[in-house]
This record gives C-alpha cells, structure tokens and sequence, in this order.
C-alpha cells in the first residue's frame, strides 16, 4: 500500500499534476498518464488500480500498463513523494 509522503503537497492543473516537497522546496510535475496514476495510487494504494486506470483510460494492453505504472511508482518512491507501507 502507498502513501503520500508527509511533506508532499499536490495540485491538479490542466496540464497534470503538480507535487511540491514543502520541506526541500523541490517539485515535479505528472503529465495526464502520470497524474491518473498518482490519483489511483492514493486512491487505494494499490499497483492494480492504476493498472486498470490505464487500461481503462488509454489503448494500452496490461503489460505495457503494468510496467508504465511501476516506473512512475518507482519514480515516485525513489524521489521521496509516496511512501509505501508494510
């Protein structure tokens, strides 16, 4: 299960996502596939919702989805914006 880091603050803009680490002033931004992910993500937490967000979403088989989805995860964990839980 995943977590937004304490110190992470989000904005969706019409462009994406926007995410600010508060304490280190650093940011980043997610174009529309990444802010789908990130919005499944903290919906549930889980790596197959945002699999089948993409699935859902765009013409993508659920391999391919399944790999975009852990490499923006990934991303995400090693930049220090999502936490996951034990």
């Amino acid at each position: 299960m995943f977590t937004m880091a304490p110190d992470i603050s989000s904005t969706e803009t019409e462009y994406g996502t926007v995410l600010l680490d508060k304490k280190s002033g650093k940011y980043w931004n997610l174009n529309p596939t990444g802010t789908l992910i990130w919005q499944s993500i903290l919906g549930s937490g889980d790596l197959n919702d945002a699999v089948n967000a993409l699935v859902d979403t765009y013409d993508v088989d659920r391999t391919t989805a399944s790999r975009d989805a852990q490499s923006v995860i990934d991303g995400l964990v090693d930049a220090g914006i999502i936490v996951e839980e034990i």
